[in-house]
């Protein structure tokens, strides 16, 4: 621990990369337990929301549950941490796989949401953005039944509410075109747009090195700034409990949680 707080401390402008294991203190749970495995139940792809209302019907009902607990999820140390480090310039920018917004609401100004998130919810069809909160008092009012029920919260906002029948849900949409309304978040199967894609590669080329957060790196998205940090000589510093897909080209690992390592890294600077 000390030889990564040493290596953290010894230059200024690392770029962070961070994953559900930060937001884990703050109630939020992770995809994958420590052994790399996904423990929740499949997602609805961005293919199956786009083609079928049954589908949109089983993500709103969860989506629904989900959104009240996501509005009382609270910043935790490792988020206010990395916002302290922020105004120190030891972290030149963040780039955060999490839809949640916690590292805004901790002080992050220079955040790039990789993932996209889950307080905002566009027209798929004239691009018309909506608060999510605004949708929560019309979902709740047209579905009493399903408003009333409680699941086990999933990372991206959704509850784990599935053996139920949906077909009732009523679900919105655009009030503008009549088009689909989707959470501005990347869902499983969608692309990350190239324009964020190239900014957060660009934020990684001026950094000194690369610094990992609570993420397992299962998912490409994650894993490829690795790969250019790899390519471009820059060190890499994982702190994440449990392997990561990265284990074996990271200049250095602490398999520990994270917030006391940051916490300490800060009292460095």
């Amino acid at each position: 621990m000390q030889q990564v707080i040493s290596t953290l401390a010894s230059g200024q402008n690392w770029l962070v990369l961070t994953g559900a294991g930060v937001s884990a203190d703050s109630g939020v749970p992770t995809y994958r337990d420590k052994e790399g495995a996904w423990q929740r139940l499949p997602p609805v792809t961005h293919q199956q929301f786009m083609a079928k209302q049954s589908a949109r019907q089983r993500f709103w009902a969860r989506n629904m549950v989900g959104w009240r607990f996501m509005l009382e999820a609270q910043p935790n140390v490792a988020h206010l941490a990395l916002a302290a480090l922020e105004k120190t310039t030891a972290v030149s920018h963040l780039v955060t796989q999490n839809v949640d917004g916690l590292h805004q609401r901790a002080g992050s100004r220079r955040v790039i949401d990789l993932h996209g998130r889950v307080d905002t919810v566009s027209c798929m069809g004239c691009g018309l953005r909506h608060h999510r909160g605004t949708l929560q008092n019309w979902l709740e009012q047209l579905n009493p039944e399903f408003s009333q029920l409680a699941g086990v919260i999933g990372p991206d906002g959704d509850a784990h509410i599935d053996k139920l029948d949906y077909s009732s849900m009523q679900i919105p949409d655009c009030e503008h075109c009549g088009g689909i309304l989707k959470p501005d978040a990347v869902f499983f199967g969608d692309s990350i747009p190239k324009t964020r894609l190239d900014q957060a590669r660009q934020q990684l080329t001026s950094a000194q090195g690369l610094l990992v957060v609570g993420s397992s790196l299962a998912v490409y998205s994650g894993y490829r700034f690795c790969l250019w940090a790899q390519a471009e000589g820059k060190p890499i510093v994982i702190l994440n409990q449990g392997a990561t897909r990265a284990d074996p080209i990271a200049s250095l690992k602490v398999d520990s949680p994270c917030a006391s390592i940051l916490q300490k890294w800060l009292l460095s600077c």
